[in-house]
């Protein structure tokens, strides 16, 4: 599909007089002709700022690096800019430099999290593996803004075989996620070689990648690229579109490529206060998203991230939202509502409430529209499969390559063979006072 409209001819001539659609075309044209200067934009834009908002600017690109590809930066409707969602995503705000009390500069506690280094391993069976810290842009509401730029945390190949010796080393991860920085912008070979190194150890099961370069470099899908992405399966690849004026042809294009590879794409769109905070604008992605074969994944609440209270919004606004998808459109084009909590604590679905009350036999309900019904529950309930009675269990499980349960947290209560009856938060004031009694009593 040749896409090289008049705009982006402009602008690609601007760069290079000589540029032609195989260099609109090629991504690694994209990259070296990146906007990381104010002058830049303002020259391929046509935007002119005034002195005091310059200096504001450059204060804030001290902070935090200016880095935007020339297709991206083509998708920016000049007439409207400051109220345009690519153009807010993209440019400079001097508001990232306000950093409020509640703000971190890692706050979801991944380092902590880091048993070697680009190795972040929070949940039971699953791990973070950051093997690119270069990403095709800088998003202003990047979470990782302490490392993105930043030439001390790109991690060399012996970090990566520090990071795949953990995964060797731990079969009880299952599910590898590759970050960064973006994946996408290492070379075919060096990826193919990390992907490889994965899909032989025996208990990795599914490898995902993050990626947003089919949002700001859709170029880089390349055939080359697809070939040899096919050759691991199973693979899966989450985009990051947070607004419907993303899915331009050359998106489009790119997510076809991979989708006609046979691997299944995922979405997952961050919750951005005048960038896509609106039920109709949320409606339109998940809508465009699922025509182009990508499942809405996860719509997160913005990150307590230094320099993004701009961009939040309340947790009342997603729910909102929430309430204009559940039931007004197809159930797979619903992603899950997320905040991914602070310190560490991984991602907590937050939704609307459908059930309003519950007995011991009947549960009260509402849907989308406000109807209240109500769910009989069963008169008796008694497992035909299993007596409960997990110590002493004589059940041969026909689960293949069956593993010994290790419950811990809500699941842990839950369970029939595990005697704890209650998770007591650290330093609770009553359970010292208790230790305390017991101490002195001995």
């Amino acid at each position: 599909m040749d896409i090289f409209t008049k705009h982006q001819q402009n602008i690609a001539h601007r760069i290079e007089s000589k540029s032609e659609l195989k260099n609109w075309r090629d991504w690694k044209w994209h990259m070296k002709h990146a906007i990381k200067t104010i002058e830049q934009f303002e020259n391929l834009t046509g935007i002119i700022f005034t002195p005091a908002e310059k200096r504001e600017f450059e204060a804030t690109i001290e902070h935090f690096p200016l880095s935007i590809t020339p297709y991206y930066l083509s998708l920016i409707k000049k007439e409207n800019y400051k109220n345009d969602p690519i153009y807010k995503q993209a440019f400079l705000d001097n508001r990232e430099l306000i950093i409020t009390p509640s703000e971190m500069g890692d706050p979801l506690a991944e380092d902590n999290d880091s048993p070697v280094p680009g190795i972040t391993h929070r949940y039971p069976d699953r791990v973070l593996f950051l093997v690119s810290n270069v990403c095709a842009m800088y998003c202003r509401h990047c979470t990782r803004k302490r490392k993105v730029g930043d030439i001390d945390f790109i991690p060399a190949k012996d970090q990566i075989e520090q990071g795949l010796e953990y995964i060797r080393n731990t079969p009880q991860v299952r599910d590898v996620l590759l970050s960064g920085g973006d994946p996408f912008l290492l070379s075919d070979d060096y990826l193919d070689w990390i992907l490889t190194e994965l899909g032989n150890i025996p208990h990795v099961q599914v490898i995902r990648i993050g990626t947003r370069t089919p949002v700001v470099l859709p170029y880089r899908i390349t055939d080359d690229l697809v070939n040899m992405l096919k050759k691991h399966n199973p693979l899966w690849i989450n985009t990051h579109f947070n607004h419907p004026r993303e899915m331009t042809a050359s998106a489009r294009e790119a997510l076809a490529k991979l989708a006609d590879a046979g691997i299944p794409l995922g979405n997952q769109s961050v919750l951005l206060a005048d960038v896509n905070d609106c039920p109709r604008i949320m409606k339109e992605l998940v809508h465009k998203l699922v025509m182009n074969r990508v499942r809405p994944y996860y719509l997160y609440q913005c990150d307590l991230s230094e320099g993004l209270s701009h961009f939040r919004t309340p947790v009342g606004k997603g729910i909102e939202i929430m309430e204009s998808l559940i039931g007004h459109t197809s159930g797979f084009a619903v992603p899950t509502y997320v905040i991914d909590a602070p310190g560490g604590g991984g991602k907590i679905p937050v939704m609307p409430n459908y059930i309003i009350s519950w007995s011991s036999n009947k549960v009260i309900l509402r849907n989308y529209e406000g109807v209240i019904t109500s769910y009989q529950e069963p008169d008796k309930y008694e497992s035909t499969v299993c007596d409960r009675d997990c110590k002493n269990c004589t059940l041969e499980l026909d689960i293949e390559s069956g593993d010994e349960i290790n419950a811990i947290g809500i699941e842990q209560l839950l369970s029939d063979y595990d005697e704890t009856i209650s998770l007591i938060p650290a330093n609770n004031e009553r359970f010292e006072r208790r230790e305390e009694t017991v101490h002195e009593e001995e």
